[in-house]
């Protein structure tokens, strides 16, 4: 690929990942309004590493705390950090399987601008709704397989390109009246996972092709991406508790909304 193509999907998927917009609906969108062939989904799963990595590094403290966890977990000695694993696993579970199935029957899901418009809208309508409508004091440490299990449901179908991992799983965590720090703190995390299943079916297939220049290409967006996602995550964590998801929302219902009128008048 190009390596301006490259710069704008690293720049794009660093943004866009952790603000609650859908990263995988903007680098569909990439393509289509720049008039650039489809980087397809490989690319997009390789610009996601990217974003992981970034993940890893800014919640180091959350992850040793993950991994003492389950040390206390094999010790026979759960404690508060051990609970917190068993959250992330029992929200990853419907992702992974709904994953899994894609991968091996639907590999080329719809990545079209109309399924993108319509997510895009319907999605923002809800976290606006979410993020207003009740009251939020609960924090990750009161959650519970239910509320765990309710947002695992919706992060599966974020797997819908323009709905938003980050979007949904916090519009999600905000309906169970979680704080909008600690619902993105738990989104972000739950990201790990997430992200590390799909990267490992990515790095598989990649490999499996032999195409060398294609793996330099996504080595190259990957490092670019995570540059970008690491300055995103510092900001959105600083100024969420302030500014909440309204911004976001009205966001993405004017871009769904625009996207719509464009495909359905032929403009797009």
């Amino acid at each position: 690929m190009p390596f301006l193509h490259l710069v704008v999907l690293a720049i794009v998927q660093g943004i866009t990942e952790f603000l609650p917009i859908s990263s995988s609906g903007h680098l569909v969108l990439v393509p289509n309004l720049l008039g650039w062939q489809d980087q397809g989904q490989t690319m997009d799963v390789a610009v996601h590493l990217g974003t992981l990595a970034a993940v890893l590094l800014y919640f180091w403290r959350d992850l040793w705390s993950l991994v003492m966890g389950l040390v206390m977990l094999l010790r026979g000695r759960p404690d508060q950090r051990t609970r917190l694993v068993g959250m992330l696993l029992v929200a990853t579970l419907p992702a992974a399987l709904f994953g899994l199935w894609l991968h091996a029957n639907a590999p080329d899901w719809d990545r079209s601008v109309r399924v993108i418009g319509w997510t895009t809208l319907g999605f923002g309508i809800l976290m606006w709704i979410a993020d207003g409508a009740f009251m939020h004091v609960r924090e990750i440490k009161h959650m519970g397989v239910r509320d765990a299990l309710v947002i695992g449901l919706m992060q599966a179908i974020a797997l819908v390109p323009g709905t938003s991992r980050s979007g949904i799983t916090m519009t999600g965590a905000r309906f169970l009246g979680f704080t909008r720090v600690e619902a993105a703190r738990f989104s972000f995390l739950l990201s790990i996972p997430t992200i590390a299943g799909a990267g490992i079916l990515a790095v598989h297939d990649l490999m499996k092709s032999g195409d060398s220049a294609l793996v330099g290409s996504a080595l190259t967006a990957g490092v670019m991406t995570f540059v970008v996602a690491i300055i995103t995550i510092s900001l959105l964590m600083h100024y969420v508790s302030r500014i909440g998801l309204a911004p976001f929302a009205i966001y993405r219902i004017l871009l769904g909304s625009g996207l719509l009128i464009a495909v359905y008048t032929g403009a797009l």
